[in-house]
């Protein structure tokens, strides 16, 4: 993935965060703080906005209704 694109889809992750974030939701997103990186730091490097792209998912897919229920990963199948 170029590095546009991870900035891209941080973009994108942020605006999920928000919205948990408006409905009330808890985000855990202190390892992500910790990182410093935003969408907006486009001097930042590849690796320090994939890192951020991947602590944030986590911090959004925590509170994520589904996170709760489901307990097994569901392989994917082609039809």
């Amino acid at each position: 993935m170029k590095k546009q694109e991870l900035i891209h889809l941080h973009g994108l992750l942020s605006e999920v965060r928000t919205q948990y974030e408006h409905w009330g939701e808890d985000v855990d997103l202190e390892s992500y703080n910790e990182l410093g990186v935003k969408p907006t730091s486009i001097h930042k490097s590849k690796t320090d906005h994939k890192a951020a792209v991947f602590e944030l998912a986590e911090g959004i897919t925590g509170v994520s209704p589904e996170a709760e229920t489901e307990s097994e990963p569901v392989a994917p199948k082609a039809d």
